[in-house]
């Protein structure tokens, strides 16, 4: 009973600072690729972060069928019960830290302050953008088509036509030198913009591709905001089948080159040979001088 009170509670609280200005102007949005970490500041923290409450909500029907809505951080203590123990510290200034992020994470993020059981000030809001990428093959080798999805994984609130439409974002692929992939016509773009942020790459891989970099960009006014490159590796198999280790190589030429050039030789001395064991036989037996002693 005590539970379900504590969690009435928390969503009570969810539901204040959502109808108190979750769009406000002093919101705070964090675009962040997968694996790297993040800093969710908290601008209303107050001198001492014993007074701090972090809380986690990922309430999205676009990507999950539940809601979520967690407390990480309790008057400054980190909530040992949370997936996200592990990768969560807390910083002198109250900010929340998160290494190794991943599209889980995407969500709001809310600061609070609480002195004596009371709420002090108005709530921080963060909201945290990641872009992930993913592909559904296994098997990476030559020859074989292969399909790279980018998303940006963000807060229900926000749709992807808003985000490319209004607010001047975008998602492109580019290669190693930051051309976009688009001018190039072995490759084929696909972009989703009516609700997940999502734009995908299919091209047949080529030898030369091994260990080859494509990095999906996200832009927000042609200006870099984050990205995450994706970088191909075929397998030991594949290496062996379509590369020659450069001293075996040398090595098979250094022999071929002998062989081109010692078989003339041999095939002329072979001739020569042949010759002479005929010119042998068919000499006549008179023409054979007896020795002296037998004469």
């Amino acid at each position: 009973m005590s539970d379900k009170c504590d969690l009435c509670l928390l969503g009570l609280i969810i539901l204040s600072s959502l109808l108190t200005g979750i769009s406000g102007v002093d919101d705070v949005h964090e675009f962040i690729s997968s694996g790297e970490k993040v800093r969710l500041s908290c601008n209303n923290a107050l001198s001492d972060c014993k007074s701090t409450i972090w809380i986690y909500s990922s309430f999205s029907h676009s990507y999950s069928n539940h809601s979520e809505t967690i407390e990480l951080i309790t008057l400054g203590i980190k909530k040992k019960d949370t997936e996200r123990h592990e990768r969560l510290s807390l910083e002198s200034d109250c900010s929340l830290n998160i290494k190794n992020v991943t599209e889980e994470d995407y969500g709001l993020y809310i600061c609070q302050q609480y002195v004596n059981g009371q709420k002090q000030g108005t709530d921080a809001h963060v909201f945290l953008h990641v872009l992930h990428v993913s592909s559904s093959q296994t098997e990476i080798s030559p020859g074989r088509s292969v399909t790279l999805s980018c998303q940006l994984y963000s807060y229900s609130g926000f749709s992807c036509d808003d985000w490319v439409s209004y607010k001047g974002f975008d998602l492109l692929w580019v290669n190693q030198t930051g051309v976009d992939l688009k001018r190039d016509s072995r490759y084929q773009i696909l972009s989703s913009h009516q609700y997940h942020c999502i734009i995908t790459l299919t091209t047949t891989l080529l030898n030369e591709d091994n260990n080859r970099e494509w990095r999906c960009q996200l832009t927000h006014r042609n200006q870099l905001q984050t990205s995450v490159t994706h970088t191909v590796k075929y397998s030991a198999q594949a290496d062996s089948t379509t590369a020659v280790n450069p001293s075996l190589y040398r090595v098979i030429v250094s022999i071929v080159e002998i062989a081109v050039f010692a078989a003339p030789t041999v095939i002329l001395l072979q001739i020569i040979h042949a010759r002479r064991a005929g010119r042998k036989d068919s000499k006549h037996p008179e023409e054979i001088k007896m020795p002296a002693i037998l004469q």
